[in-house]
């Protein structure tokens, strides 16, 4: 019986482990406003490797990585 829990426990702690995490999602862009998110390699935000832009008639343009390391800033349409 222990043996099995035991079992059982290892191999849940290996399935959490092996789960890839996924990419940073950017923050939500609220309607009425235009946002910048920049992504970064590191937290010292030295070398930008990724960005989102999204415009107030609702475009947006992506390109390179998405990291957890990220500046994000909204500006009012007008």
């Amino acid at each position: 019986m222990i043996r099995r829990a035991l079992v059982a426990a290892a191999l849940a702690a290996t399935a959490l482990v092996a789960l890839p995490a996924g990419p940073a999602q950017a923050r939500a862009c609220a309607l009425g406003y235009q946002c910048v998110t920049t992504y970064y390699s590191d937290s010292t935000g030295s070398q930008v490797v990724g960005g989102r832009f999204e415009g107030c008639d609702g475009s947006f343009y992506e390109w390179g990585v998405r990291t957890v390391h990220q500046d994000w800033s909204e500006t009012p349409c007008s």
